[in-house]
Formats: structure tokens, sequence, C-alpha cells
């Protein structure tokens, strides 16, 4: 049967998870995570365990290792193939042994084999990731530890048809959380979403502190930590020392570099505005898209949510700009054949087609309309912006990776991940590919804000035109490990990763300076760093940089760029010597010394996961098959890929039961639309945005005027003389906006910008007396300053 908790054995019976123990240590821009889960098996036969649970997508895996009652079993850093034929030795022979290797689908999922544990037996499996820190609109770095396989999801028809959980099937395990920060900058404080002690400083000058979660915890929620630094934009150059066992030449045994670029945009640059571009956008229309944003009260359907946002798009694209819209599932189609010119007709007719709008695609297959998107010609002097909005995951996230950066030189993208489901290496990937921006909409989070705020990165300038340069002594040479750097839009940063190889008889220390353009403005930023550290402060950066190099010749491999054979030989040798993971490798650990004799088979426990994967159902015949992304397969290996959520530690069950009759069925159908769309709740800030033209002005009519909550004859009559009825109804609309949604600013500041460049346009006279009439009619206290006209 399908199960409605999160960990559970073939019995139906929680496996106990008893406690989760993290440590973090982060350094300036990057952190390393240590975590230990402690579980048992409390079948009555040996049992081997497989669970399937999601990382970071820019994760890199550096350690893992299994303690079994006294005993540890560190893993070692293989060959996947050797290691997974020594694994089924092992395990065939009655040896207990583990196995951990990433996804070949996508970066962000590993799967861990645990084999041959004992009826009674403790297990506490560790494993240790370095990642970098996202940087927040406010400037802070962002750590998340998700709950791990806590059913905290409880409505039974919630977003993602999450199961209905029941208060006997909570498991109390314990979380302990520690925290240490080594920074080159001040650290100012630190926040978290959970009860933390205070924190400790270490040295005089805030630069190394330390903190804790209070004890008591009850990990119901995700664990969040937001870092702030008090020069934020300040660049920065971290030199770590190389490992002394390590070879001199090689990358672990050279020191390594690690710049941070986080440029300053000035108010000047972020208050102008493109006005040219094509702006094409890309919804998810599957049939998950019909689940609730959220599952708490007033949600919104996801597909509801999706096409509110896309009026506010279409109102917010300045004049003469193109546009597209595209919806895509299990086929795509777009509103138009090519992109059209930005105008009333076009924008009216996008508009009547989003508002019929569902989610009627069946699965999720973006690769063959960003293949249609790709091959139309773009628009002279119009730079294309996309736009890609889904809450689902591919099977093939590799393969779309690789066309959005094979494209990188024609568009930049801009990704949206909606609600829990969505994939970290597919969204984060594909802003990264296309030199974008990514955003994840979770919990009770708002999609239009994060989304008028990448309007905002698309329309305004970004930095460009960024350049490295060296100055280091003789005998000495740097190494660079990233890929070059396109563009940076505001709140974005930039990490690059350099080798420093050979000697130097003289000097100590090298500089590096960065160079790029703002809006056509040069800016050169100098840094001085020490060429080799005194202090050995771990092999995080060396770990990250490796990942680099690793990410990089992965995807060489996949373009085809180079001999397949030789590329996989170099990632194998670079991953095994700086035991970083990839996906050639796998962790392999045997304990030799455990050999049991085993009667009968082992159990296999496949444990279910808090949301199953989304499914079509298969066309025909008596194989019981599912077709799953195009795929046919069989009921009782479903590869439940898809369904893995962004938590830390998260399971999969590999067959299909039949329900319990308490318990909701798990299988979120993409191509059946199973939830009724309740009737909208009009927002009046929606109302007003739709009845704006595309020119920026408004009509005065009843609708405008329901919006205030007045009649149009009793707004009529306190119309100035000396203006017309769209020039007094635009200027009531700014008037309405500021004194009644300051608050959502940011989602109607491009209407309320076109609608000013309409009023100046106009040149009208008694415009200080429309703006006092229009205060007392609507009750505000606005002034011409603050709607700018």
């Amino acid at each position: 049967m399908v199960n409605c908790c999160g960990l559970v054995s073939e019995k139906n019976q929680p496996v106990p998870l008893k406690s989760v123990s993290v440590e973090l240590q982060v350094k300036d821009h990057v952190v390393s995570v240590s975590s230990s889960l402690q579980y048992v098996n409390e079948e009555e036969r040996p049992l081997e365990a497989v669970f399937v649970f999601p990382l970071p997508a820019d994760a890199a895996v550096c350690h893992f290792s299994a303690k079994i009652g006294e005993q540890e079993i560190v893993a070692e850093l293989q060959d996947k193939e050797s290691a997974r034929d020594q694994y089924d030795d092992a395990v065939s022979s009655g040896q207990q042994a583990f196995l951990l290797e990433e996804s070949n689908e996508s970066s962000d999922v590993f799967k861990l084999s645990v084999g041959c544990l004992s009826p009674g037996e403790n297990a506490v499996i560790s494993i240790v990731y370095v990642m970098e820190l996202s940087v927040q609109a406010d400037h802070a770095l962002r750590f998340c530890l998700p709950a791990v396989l806590n059913p905290r999801y409880t409505p039974a028809a919630s977003a993602a048809g999450v199961p209905e959980v029941f208060s006997a099937c909570v498991i109390p395990y314990t979380l302990s959380l520690s925290v240490e920060v080594r920074s080159s900058d001040r650290i100012s404080r630190l926040e978290s979403s959970c009860p933390l002690d205070p924190l400790v400083f270490l040295d005089a000058q805030h630069t190394h502190a330390t903190v804790n979660l209070s004890a008591g915890h009850r990990f119901d929620k995700d664990v969040e930590l937001l870092l702030y630094y008090e020069n934020t934009h300040q660049p920065t150059a971290v030199v770590e020392a190389g490992a002394g066992a390590a070879q001199p030449g090689s990358l672990m045994g050279d020191p390594v570099l690690m710049i941070s670029l986080y440029p300053e945009f000035p108010v000047d640059v972020m208050s102008s505005l493109a006005s040219r571009g094509e702006f094409i956008f890309v919804v998810d229309r599957s049939g998950s898209m019909d689940c609730m944003m959220h599952h708490g009260k007033d949600a919104q359907m996801r597909i509801q949510s999706a096409r509110d946002t896309l009026l506010l798009l279409l109102k917010s694209l300045p004049m003469g700009c193109y546009f597209n819209i595209y919806g895509f599932g299990s086929r795509f189609e777009s509103f138009f054949p090519q992109s059209v010119v930005y105008s009333e007709d076009t924008m009216e007719e996008a508009l009547n087609r989003v508002k019929n709008m569902k989610a009627d695609m069946g699965g999720t297959e973006i690769l063959q309309p960003l293949k249609h998107i790709y091959s139309q010609p773009c628009y002279p002097d119009h730079p294309r912006q996309l736009f890609i909005f889904t809450d689902g995951e591919v099977g093939n996230t590799k393969e779309v990776l690789d066309l959005v950066k094979s494209h990188v030189n024609s568009h930049r993208c801009f990704s949206f991940g909606i609600g829990e489901g969505a994939s970290t290496a597919l969204i984060t990937g594909m802003a990264r590919e296309g030199s974008g921006h990514a955003q994840f909409i979770t919990g009770t989070d708002r999609i239009q804000p994060k989304v008028m705020q990448s309007l905002r990165f698309a329309l305004q300038p970004a930095v460009d035109s960024i350049s490295v340069d060296w100055s280091v002594p003789e005998g000495v040479m740097v190494d660079m490990l990233s890929p070059p750097i396109n563009t940076l839009f505001q709140g974005q940063r930039a990490l690059i990763y350099a080798q420093l190889k050979g000697q130097s008889s003289g000097t100590a220390e090298g500089a590096v300076t960065l160079k790029y353009k703002l809006k056509d403005q040069p800016v050169t930023n100098q840094l001085q760093f020490a060429l080799k550290p005194t202090e050995d402060t771990g092999r995080m950066i060396h770990q990250l940089a490796a990942r680099s190099v690793i990410r990089s010749l992965e995807l060489e491999m996949r373009a085809g760029r180079a001999e397949a054979e030789a590329v996989r030989s170099r990632i194998v040798e670079l991953s095994v010597q700086t035991g970083v993971s990839s996906v050639h490798t796998a962790f392999i650990g045997v304990n030799k010394d455990g050999k049991r004799t085993i009667t009968g088979p082992l159990l296999q426990s496949r444990v279910p996961v808090r949301r199953m994967a989304r499914m079509s159902v298969g066309g025909g015949g008596g194989s019981g098959g599912m077709r799953m992304h195009g795929r046919e397969v069989s009921m009782a290996h479903c590869a439940l890929r898809k369904s893995a959520a962004p938590k830390m530690f998260c399971s999969v069950e590999r067959s299909i039961r039949t329900p319990p009759k308490d318990c909701r069925m798990m299988v979120e159908c993409d191509s059946v639309s199973h939830l009724a769309e309740p009737e909208p709740q009009t927002d009046p800030l929606l109302q007003l945005v739709s009845l704006q033209k595309a020119s920026g002005c408004w009509e005065l009519n009843a609708s405008l005027a329901a919006v205030f909550g007045k009649t149009e004859s009793e707004v009529t009559k306190h119309r100035p003389a000396q203006v017309d009825g769209s020039m007094w109804a635009t200027v009531l609309a700014l008037i309405w906006l500021y004194a009644c949604r300051s608050d959502d600013q940011v989602e109607w500041q491009f209407v309320a910008m076109k609608a000013v460049s309409w009023i100046r346009s106009q040149k009208p006279e008694g415009l200080s007396q429309c703006v006092r009439d229009g205060n007392i009619l609507l009750g505000g206290h606005v002034t011409e300053n603050m709607l700018g006209i």
C-alpha cells in the first residue's frame, strides 16, 4: 500500500530516524555542510534500503561514511561502474555495504543504497558537501536546511497532491545545528527562521563567530539562516592553502584563490529602463499546475497565479517591444507564430487567450518548445529575454541545460520554480547557463513580486565586458578554473576560482584586477592576495573549484566537443583526486569485517516519498505500465524521479500499491486536472491593471470607478474642467496605487511608470489641480513628486 507518512517500512511502520546532527562551516561566500543521520532497522530480517534524496544543485559531495555500532566505514570515491560491482558483490556475500551515487539525469539528486543491515542494528550515515551561498535581495547570504522527511504538508488535497498525514506518523527525531563563520569582511548579524542562541564573536574584528540552534527545536519546518556582512559590495580575494600530502602542480596540491564579485548598482542606473527587447513567456501547463500554490487559507491554483502574473507582465511591457507566450506540457503551443510588436491590439489578443489558459497539456516536456523558440530568428536591437515558469522537473535536465547554454549569446533566461517540487538543478541551471536569474516560489510566497523583480533585471542595464587580469611574480602562473562570466544583473554575485601554480623566490603577494562596464561606464577593482597562506583552513575552496572544472568537463563531454572516453577519464581522475563527486563516480564503503550468514533474500525496503511522481497513464496494453515523461515504465519499477522535492534526505518508493481507504493516493497525474478550480477572487489591484491601455493610460468608465469604490457619475462630476476623461482617470489610478497599494509597489511599478510617461507626453494643463481634486475624491495625500509627474 502507499503509505501516509514519509519514511516507513514494509510493515507500514515509521523507520525510526533517531536524530539529525548538522555542522556548518562558512568561509566568506561558501559553506561546508556536515550532516549525520541516525536510524535503526526494526525489521525481523536483514534490510537493504534505498533512499533517493536531493541536494542543492551546485553542491559538491566530498565525504561519505557510515558507522555501524562502533565500527566506522569511510567510503572511497571510485569509478561508478566499479563501485556498483563492488557493492553488489559485497551485499550478495553478506557484507554490509553503502553506495552513494549522483543521478545521471540531474546533478541535484543522489541515490544511497544501504545493504545488509541486521535486525535491530543502528546505522549513522554521514555526508559532507560544500556549496556556494545564494545572495538575497537584501544582500544576505542564505542557507536553508530542509526538514528531513517531516510530514508537515497535512492537507489532503494540497499542492502536489500530498497525502493526508496522521499524528501517529510523526517521527520524533531531534536536530542539533552548529554554525561557525570565518570571513574577510566584518560580520554584521546572523538571522534565522528558528530560535538561535546568541551570536558569539571569537575575535575583536568580528570576522570569526559561532552560533547554535537553540535546544529543543522541533524540526517541523525548514531552518533558514541569513548571514549579513558589513561591506556587501566590496570584492574579496581569499586564498586557500594546498594539501601538504598532495602532489605539487595538482589542483589539491597548489593554493586556490576564490574571488567574489558583487557589483553595486547606483540609483540612477536602477531607475533607467530599456524600451526595447523581445520578451517570450514560457508557461508550464501540465496537470500539476491545477494544484494549489500552498495549503494555507486563500491559496490560489498555480495556473491561476500564472494567469495573474502574465496579466502584470503584459501590462508592464514597453510600447514597441516584441513578445510571445508559449504553453507547454506533453506538447506545446504559442499565441503567435512568431513574436509580435507590442501594441494595444496584440496585448488585448494575448490577454483574452491568457484568461482561457488551463492546466490541460499533460506532462512536463520543455525541450521541444525551447528548440522551437531558439529556431526563430532574433530581432535586431531587441535582445531576447526568456521567462520560464514551471512547477515540475524533467527527466532530461542536462540536455535542457546544454541547449540553453548553446544559445547563451542570443538570449537571457529568467527561470521560476513554482512550489516544492521544482528542481533546483533545472531552475538554477537554466538561469546560470542563460546568464539570467532564478527565483523559487514556495510556501505562501507570492509569485508576482519575484517575477516583476526579474522583469526589472531584464529591462535594466547589466554588468558586462567582465575581465580578470593577474599580476604575479616570475615563477608563478595562474590557471583559471571557472568559465568566463558574460553578464551580471543587479543582485547577482559571481565567484571565480583560480589555481596558483609554481613558486616565487621573492614577492609573497600577487594582485588581481577586476574590470567591467555598467551602462557603458568602466569600473575597476584591484585586490591584493597572499601567494602562500600561512594558515590551513580546510579544502572547501579547492573542492568547489574542482566542482566547477568537473561540471565544465561534463558539459564538454555531452556537447561532443572532445573524444568522450578521454573526457570521462579526466573527470574520473579529477573526481577521485579531489574527493568531489561526479556523474561518473560513486562513493563505495564495505564493512569487510561484518560478514554474516544470510538466510533467505534481503528485504528490499523501498521507502515512499511524501510526493510521488507526476505520471500520465500509458496507452493500452496489458502490461500494467505507466508513461512517465514519454517513457514506458513498469508499475513495479517506476523510477519516481520527478518527485524529488528540494529536501535534504528524501526517499523514494519503487512500487505502486493500492492505497488504504483512509489515505489519499500519492500519484499525481500530469495528464489529468483532478482539482476543480475555484472561482477566482478579483484583486482590486489586478482589476485596475487589467483596465490599463498598452500606452499607459486608463479610460474613465464604470469598471475603473468600481475599483475606487465609486460610481462612474461620482468620478465624472469631480473631474476638473481643464483635463479630459483619460487624463483624469490616469491620475486617479496613480493616486489609488500610491495611497491604497503602496506595499505592493514592486508589482505595479512598471504600470505606474508607463502611466507617468503617458501623462508627460500629453503635456496637460491644470495637472496640480487634477492631483488635488483626485486626493479629495479618493481620500489620499499623494503629491505630484510622489507620482513622478
